[in-house]
């Protein structure tokens, strides 16, 4: 008896062990836990505009080479994620229309990795500010730009970046909010 309750057991582990079924889970991402939302206006001295943003969020000067004084980083400590301000005064220097295909070019270099490019028309003529937004879908650089003018003097422009590798399954939940905050943003621009 103890011969076969041995055996028997022995088959058991045997069988056991041998599992040519098993499939790896897949990779998981961490739960995101989102602020409750809430503003705070910034006027920034020396510069011809206003706008909200989240309290979450850090408002940083350019220190990039080249950065203007105007030209300010919103950042996202928390989501690793930034948002580039360039404001530029519109003038024969720099025309509405350059400043405006300058912008596209920059959206359109996405294109290689975009799977679609989406624009959407910023109109809020009460304060006399108009644009695009677009919406880049795919592992790109960056995911979200816009653009918002007054047509007459101020231009600024704003694209958002992750400071990771692409991967827009992972960051499309953050992506999702984040854009949220920058139409916030854009429909709080006020022009000074």
């Amino acid at each position: 008896m103890l011969r076969f309750l041995l055996s028997l057991s022995f088959l058991f582990i045997l069988v056991g062990c041998d599992n040519n079924d098993y499939s790896p889970k897949p990779r998981a991402y961490h739960r995101i836990e989102f602020p409750i939302k809430s503003f705070e206006t910034i006027n920034i001295s020396g510069c011809p505009f206003t706008f909200e943003i989240p309290t979450y969020s850090v408002l940083k000067d350019d220190l990039s080479k080249g950065a203007k004084t105007c030209w300010k980083n919103i950042v996202f400590k928390n989501y690793n994620a930034q948002l580039h301000l360039s404001y530029y005064s519109i003038s024969p220097k720099s025309t509405l229309e350059q400043l405006t295909e300058d912008a596209r070019s920059f959206v359109f270099k996405h294109t290689t990795k975009a799977t679609a490019i989406d624009q959407q028309n910023i109109s809020y003529p009460e304060h006399k500010v108009s644009g695009l937004t677009y919406n880049i879908q795919g592992n790109t650089a960056s995911n979200f730009q816009f653009y918002a003018t007054d047509s007459n003097k101020n231009y600024l422009r704003g694209a958002l970046y992750f400071n990771e590798k692409p991967n827009l399954d992972s960051i499309q939940p953050v992506l999702d909010f984040l854009k949220s905050d920058i139409q916030h943003l854009i429909s709080t621009i006020r022009w000074k």
